[in-house]
């Protein structure tokens, strides 16, 4: 395997104590509004139907300010392998985590909004070196995207989904992989569905929990099944976008309250991961609230809050509708995401799908909701698609 070049150099997180010291102090100081009108509803989707319920947002400020660990997190992400490297001006910061086993090959993994590279850390070693020597192996590559975590605040517009994807296909090649396969959800989702549109010689396959159809198609000929997730998809971009119209028009605007208040930034960030996730009232019932923590933390820590947001600012509804994919798909529906394309609809973008699954369990976020289930299915989804490359 090549070895990485000369302009990749390695990177140690290491938040100052002074800046933990400022969070706790903020957290304790943090001036919070009246409960929501409904907080007397019953456990279940309409107890957060304001928002964030009070009592949930003061127990997790808590477990913040007194139960937390930020080192714990930061000391994963350290022993994974962190480097930076500066990409068209900007600086781009990524987990990489090479496979000791010969036969393994490159995948590229995309994080998406709310969340970051904790989406992936926990699995980062699994998919690596597996402990079944049947299952295959990656050398895994998890790059913050521009505006988030570790990576540089761009200061001028352009880094829209295009550009990242580029920029992604100079990443891997700086670190020897001329050809690989690309993952993502979310964001992710959205620049793997460019990387194996725009870049075909150099993406093998790709698997993604997001798959965007082109505008404009009827649900003529869909099953019960598909009309109702073509429903379901038109009535949350009704009912529950305003987070994406905000950010896509004034990040600026909530990008002083991101920064400022880490009880505001919490509150934005969970808001979504409950709302997304596959449970019946609380996000922490498959996700740990530690982990959502280290999410959150990773923004504060990084002041991208705003940063973050302009990503819809750069691409909300920006998805080429030409664009089409012919390198092997294999994508995921799972039951409780904020948007599931039937398959009739997605075969119109991506020619070529080599398995799609429908799982029972997962949302928006399966690598912490159902990770066990997301490691196998993204395993099986690649060696189908490497299957179909022959």
């Amino acid at each position: 395997m090549p070895r990485p070049a000369s302009d990749v150099q390695a990177f140690e997180a290491h938040a100052s104590d002074a800046d933990l010291d400022d969070l706790r102090a903020r957290l304790a100081a943090a001036r919070l509004p009246e409960a929501e009108t409904v907080h007397g509803a019953a456990p279940g989707p309409g107890r957060w139907a304001q928002g964030v319920p009070l009592a949930d947002l003061v127990d997790v400020v808590d477990h913040w300010r007194t139960g937390y660990d930020w080192r714990s997190f930061e000391a994963l992400l350290n022993r994974i392998g962190q480097f930076r490297t500066v990409i068209d001006g900007l600086g781009i910061h990524f987990l990489h985590r090479r496979s000791a086993r010969a036969d393994a090959t490159p995948l590229l993994m995309t994080h998406g909004w709310p969340d970051s590279i904790a989406r992936f850390a926990d699995l980062v070693d699994e998919l690596a070196d597996p402990d079944d020597a049947d299952a295959p192996a990656f050398h895994v590559v998890v790059p913050s995207l521009p505006g988030f975590g570790y990576s540089d605040r761009p200061a001028a517009t352009g880094w829209g989904t295009e550009k990242i994807a580029a920029a992604w296909v100079e990443l891997m090649d700086r670190l020897g992989y001329g050809t690989f396969l690309a993952h993502g959800g979310d964001w992710g989702g959205n620049i793997t569905t460019v990387l194996g549109g725009r870049f075909p010689a150099h993406v093998l396959g790709i698997h993604s929990t997001f798959a965007a159809a082109p505008p404009g198609l009827t649900t003529d000929g869909l099953t019960a099944v598909e009309r109702r997730w073509a429903e379901e998809a038109r009535g949350f971009w009704r009912r529950h976008g305003a987070y994406a119209k905000q950010m896509a028009t004034r990040p600026q605007t909530v990008g002083y309250a991101l920064v400022d208040s880490p009880v505001g930034l919490l509150a934005w960030l969970l808001d979504k991961f409950a709302e997304w996730s596959d449970t019946e009232d609380s996000p922490f019932e498959t996700i740990s609230k530690d982990r959502v923590l280290d999410n959150v933390t990773l923004y504060w820590l990084t002041r991208t809050g705003a940063s973050a947001s302009r990503i819809y600012y750069e691409s909300h509804d920006s998805l080429d509708p030409e664009l089409r994919v012919d390198v092997p798909s294999a994508l995921t529906m799972y039951p409780a995401d904020s948007e599931k394309t039937p398959r009739p609809w997605a075969q119109e973008r991506y020619r070529q799908i080599v398995r799609w699954s429908t799982p029972a369990r997962g949302g928006h976020f399966p690598s912490l909701e159902v990770p066990g289930y997301f490691v196998e299915d993204l395993r099986e989804g690649l060696a189908a698609v490497l299957a179909a490359r022959g």
